[in-house]
């Protein structure tokens, strides 16, 4: 072979090598996905890793797939401006990945224990949300009876799926009865956080949301634990929420309390955390505020919502435990929380033909 034809060879494939930087390079983006209210703000952050994980100083630009429900500016600050779902694409060179933002009110709403093929109750329950504007939330138990691959795509994702991208979920005991609740974490993706912890935060408007995993250890120094102190220390904000599936207090007579969330609201507690939701009782309840131990303190307390109202069925209370305020078990329905500055209002919201009704306000510590 000439010496001209080696150099031209050699030429092609470093020519061939430039083209294809995603063997050596990736552009990383956070958060996985993003909510934010119309007329609010959130930041996007870009970074392009070489092939030793080293961050590399590569131009960022950002585009928004619809403009008219977000704009993004060259900084990666998304402006909310239409509620809907739009796709924000940052590029890096050849380089380029995208973040789902759903542009949604600052509501919160949602309920656990929901789908089943066998219960029409989550088709009752998704045509409230059809109706209703906000960030959906689940408190576990979302496919039943096993949380299979045939459950969510053949139970959930008919009802309660059609709002799969402004839903941010939890998993519950029955997403657990299929090995590490992997359909769960297959089927929700990024909104789920990383697949095996099923613990992430996030913003709605100027409140801080944590959803959290009851099924794995929650002990004092266990790994979730610790990763909620460290979460509530980077995010001081003055309202803060919680949700996931077992909750701390339950008059509820087929599962009842579950102490061994004691910790989680503990660090909540600390925190100076407002509300918590949760599922699991099928059934729903109101708790005034209190702390860790279930002594009333209607200063630093946390309200305890249980709305274990999805669809799938309904529980049989036991006496009321302390502080309970109201309780239901007779109507399917959603929990609407609107987060708003320094307070929230919250409404139970009945299906259609439910005659059981609650609302009130609450004040952020």
């Amino acid at each position: 072979m000439s010496r001209l034809c080696a150099l031209l060879l050699l030429a092609a494939a470093c020519e061939r090598a430039s083209q294809a930087p995603a063997a050596t390079m990736r552009l990383m983006l956070s958060p996985a996905w993003a909510t934010v209210a119309p007329g609010d703000t959130t930041r996007l952050h870009a970074a392009t890793l070489g092939p030793q994980g080293d961050t590399l100083a590569v131009p960022t630009t950002w585009a928004s797939a619809d403009p008219t429900v977000a704009t993004v500016d060259s900084a990666g600050l998304v402006r909310g401006r239409a509620q809907g779902v739009v796709t924000i694409e940052a590029t890096a060179g050849l380089l380029a990945a995208r973040i789902t933002v759903a542009v949604e009110p600052a509501v919160l709403l949602g309920a656990g224990d929901i789908a089943s093929c066998t219960s029409s109750g989550d088709e009752a329950t998704a045509a409230l949300l059809d109706t209703l504007p906000g960030v959906v939330f689940t408190a576990g138990d979302n496919a039943y009876p096993d949380g299979s691959t045939s459950d969510y795509s053949g139970c959930y994702n008919s009802s309660w799926g059609r709002h799969k991208p402004r839903t941010r979920p939890a998993p519950g005991n029955h997403e657990y009865y299929s090995a590490g609740a992997a359909p769960y974490y297959a089927y929700f993706g990024a909104l789920a956080g990383d697949s095996g912890k099923g613990y992430y935060s996030y913003t709605i408007g100027t409140w801080h949301i944590i959803s959290l995993n009851s099924n794995i250890p929650a002990t004092p120094g266990s790994p979730q634990e610790q990763w909620l102190r460290a979460d509530l220390a980077g995010h001081p904000a003055r309202c803060t929420l919680a949700y996931w599936h077992h909750p701390r207090f339950s008059s509820g007579s087929e599962h009842g309390s579950t102490p061994a969330t004691q910790p989680l609201w503990q660090a909540l507690y600390d925190a100076g955390a407002d509300v918590v939701v949760s599922g699991h009782e099928h059934d729903y309840e109101r708790f005034a505020p209190q702390t860790a131990a279930g002594a009333l303190d209607t200063a630093r307390g946390i309200r305890e919502f249980v709305a274990g109202t999805g669809g799938m069925s309904h529980y049989a209370f036991g006496p009321p435990i302390a502080n309970s305020e109201v309780r239901d078990n007779t109507t399917f329905g959603v929990l609407q929380l609107t987060l708003k500055p320094g307070g929230y209002d919250w409404r139970f919201i009945p299906v259609a033909g439910g005659a059981f009704s609650d609302a009130g306000s609450g004040s952020c510590h």
